[in-house]
């Protein structure tokens, strides 16, 4: 990357941060150090507001040592400090969510990432075809993602103009992750079929579902889950949203498991088995939620 192409990006940049939610203060961004981290970077920057970078090392592939020092030499022509993490994460099955967990764990609680209006769209389609509703919609906050307005040729844009190659992860080509498959099977057909680019229409409707999930959030926040007869006579739909909220732990329960739960509180059946090694039970006209097996003391979600 060359200083004078650094220097001239402000003609491409700058448009681009007027649909960009950054705050005020230090920006922490995490840098993968392909095209949409990169991006989120250099944007960053722009704002002149103070920005650190951080890159994860997950030990997983034989560049990762090369990808590191490219962030790092990226970071140093923007003028920022750059913190590489390294982590080990084992091979095994789950390794996409393993790897996913154990960076997230690692970086600043209030890091930012490179995700977009792409990424939104995928994301959207993934967790609807999981039998995802309201809440699969609106899956993907913009908390923390400031660039969620922006298409991914935007994104590669912004590096054409700073002189940067962006670092290209293979995995993103590899057809056994379903979320590749969304982004080059799926959505190009999708666009066939509507004979339009479909990616603004499901990002319109995550942000529609994000704020009626808000509202009936706020509403449902004084309905007690654990009072079976509060339960009964709330709407159907706050009644959900309590449980919901009530039984999630690191991901939202499935809709199966709620209704499970809401018979309970209706007197139709006694205990249900949920995910997470736990159940739900009625004693008293209260519901209980408890560790399956032989510890029935009760747990918090």
């Amino acid at each position: 990357m060359s200083g004078e192409a650094g220097a001239g990006s402000g003609a491409v940049t700058q448009p681009l941060l007027e649909r960009c939610r950054f705050l005020s203060g230090e920006l922490l961004c995490a840098v993968s150090g392909g095209a949409d981290s990169a991006a989120l970077l250099a944007l960053a920057v722009s704002t002149g507001q103070p920005v650190r970078a951080f890159h994860i090392d997950h030990g997983l592939r034989p560049q990762g040592p090369d990808e590191a020092r490219r962030v790092t030499a990226l970071s140093s022509e923007l003028g920022v400090e750059c913190e590489i993490i390294g982590l080990r994460v084992a091979a095994g099955p789950n390794l996409e969510a393993r790897a996913r967990a154990a960076r997230y764990a690692a970086l600043p609680r209030n890091v930012l990432t490179g995700h977009t209006a792409d990424d939104l769209a995928e994301t959207v389609l993934l967790q609807l075809l999981r039998g995802g509703a309201l809440d699969a919609l609106a899956s993907m906050s913009p908390v923390g993602r400031p660039i969620l307005g922006l298409r991914r040729s935007e994104t590669e844009a912004v590096c054409d103009a700073i002189g940067y190659t962006p670092v290209e992860d293979p995995s993103n080509a590899d057809a056994r992750f379903r979320r590749n498959r969304i982004r080059h099977e799926v959505l190009p057909l999708l666009a066939e079929v509507m004979q339009r680019d479909t990616v603004p229409l499901l990002a319109r409707a995550a942000s529609l579902a994000g704020e009626e999930r808000l509202l009936l959030d706020s509403l449902a926040a004084g309905l007690d889950p654990t009072d079976a007869k509060s339960l009964r006579e709330a709407p159907l739909p706050l009644a959900r949203r309590a449980v919901r909220k009530w039984l999630r732990g690191e991901h939202p329960p499935d809709a199966a498991a709620v209704d499970r739960v809401l018979e309970v509180a209706r007197g139709d059946r006694v205990a249900t088995e949920i995910v997470g090694g736990r159940r739900v039970r009625r004693s008293g006209g209260r519901l209980e939620l408890l560790a399956s097996g032989g510890d029935n003391s009760p747990r918090n979600s």
